[in-house]
């Protein structure tokens, strides 16, 4: 995405010709890990809350209506600008691209505040649909900094430290409804769970200032990366259309597909569903969390397990193949016990047994 990696010749310094001392213990600044730590705190803020929300069902009304048209509105035109992303990002840069993207979250959780005193789902879906041009944004850069920055043989790693840190803003984002609406009998959040997001996405959108560009990162062994910015949007136009006869990124499409299309059922005809509001919240600490620890998992399986980088691959898909086919079977044997037209009385995380089995079914999703 626009990104090269120069020689270890060329990386004594700094581009204003300081001298980094790779021998100097704890980690500096300017190295891709704390580049990545970064990333990482900004989708905690960012999309890991919005995960958050989204898990709550409904983004916290008890109305699912207006949410699944704001994220049909959103998916639509994050379909459009994850493609565009990565040429947008090769102009603008991570700075502008990564704030522009963080800002949109704010207004989507904005239009629920709103949406709790005024009955009106227009500004719901208008701000879905601005939503998924700023994620398209964000995960471009997010996508182009964690292939990019990590060494040879650490992406692994990498991928791990980072999904660790954003799924944590999924934790503290399912504590946030936890413990404002412990006492609350109305299905929907208050207006303070929705400011407590916000200000969260605030602080992400201002983290994205703090990132360097990419030929500012220096690695441990010397080499440094250097930005390649392409001549104009309408060069960045054609590379884009190129990957559609890129077989490899072709490839990718159903492991794209098959990573996000059961968010919707899973928040809103699960967690939604099943659950009262204060138990919804605790879930989603749990699943989110468990996505911190599965992710940890696959990253050493994937950097440190097998000699053969191929084999590494099939483990780690066959691992997550096996696992998730277990998951939907056990949610298939909960789902055959109801229905929208047959919805069951609603749990809590005080009900024992009866909260045991559908509650291991969610998080372990």
């Amino acid at each position: 995405m626009g990104m090269k990696t120069q020689g270890t010749e060329e990386a004594s310094g700094l581009e204003d010709g300081g001298v980094v001392n790779f021998q100097s213990k704890g980690v500096r600044y300017n190295s891709p890990v704390a580049q990545v730590v970064l990333v990482g705190l900004v989708c905690f803020c960012c999309p890991g809350m919005f995960n958050a929300l989204s898990g709550m069902g409904g983004g916290g009304q008890v109305d699912h209506t207006v949410a699944n048209n704001a994220n049909t509105a959103l998916y639509t035109t994050f379909a459009v600008f994850g493609i565009l992303g990565g040429g947008i990002y090769n102009v603008l840069g991570p700075h502008l691209t990564l704030f522009a993207g963080c800002s949109t979250y704010v207004i989507y959780v904005g239009s629920f505040l709103y949406y709790n005193h005024q009955k009106d789902q227009t500004f719901a879906v208008i701000a879905g649909a601005i939503l998924g041009v700023g994620a398209g944004l964000l995960w471009a850069g997010q996508g182009a900094i964690m292939t990019s920055y990590p060494p040879f043989g650490r992406k692994g790693t990498y991928i791990s430290v980072f999904w660790t840190v954003f799924n944590f803003g999924g934790v503290i984002g399912g504590l946030v409804p936890f413990v404002l609406n412990y006492h609350r009998t109305s299905p929907s959040v208050n207006d303070g769970t929705y400011i407590a997001f916000m200000s969260f996405m605030s602080l992400g959108a201002l983290l994205t200032l703090t990132i360097l560009p990419p030929n500012k990162v220096v690695r441990e062994d010397g080499s440094r990366l250097e930005f390649v910015k392409y001549s104009n949007p309408s060069k960045e136009a054609k590379e884009i259309l190129k990957l559609f006869l890129n077989w490899k990124m072709l490839m990718i499409v159903p492991a794209a597909w098959a990573s996000n299309f059961f968010y919707s059922y899973q928040f809103n005809n699960v967690n939604g569903l099943l659950f009262n509001l204060r138990t919804r919240g605790l879930n989603n600490v749990f699943y989110w969390g468990a996505q911190m620890l599965g992710s940890v998992g696959i990253g050493c399986l994937l950097d440190f397990s097998f000699r053969s980088r191929r084999t590494r691959g099939f483990v780690g898909v066959g691992i997550v193949a096996v696992m998730a086919a277990a998951v939907w079977a056990g949610g298939l044997a909960k789902q055959l016990q109801y229905s929208l037209d047959n919805k069951p009385e609603l749990l809590d995380f005080k009900d024992g047994k009866r909260f045991m089995g559908p509650f291991h079914s969610t998080s372990a999703t």
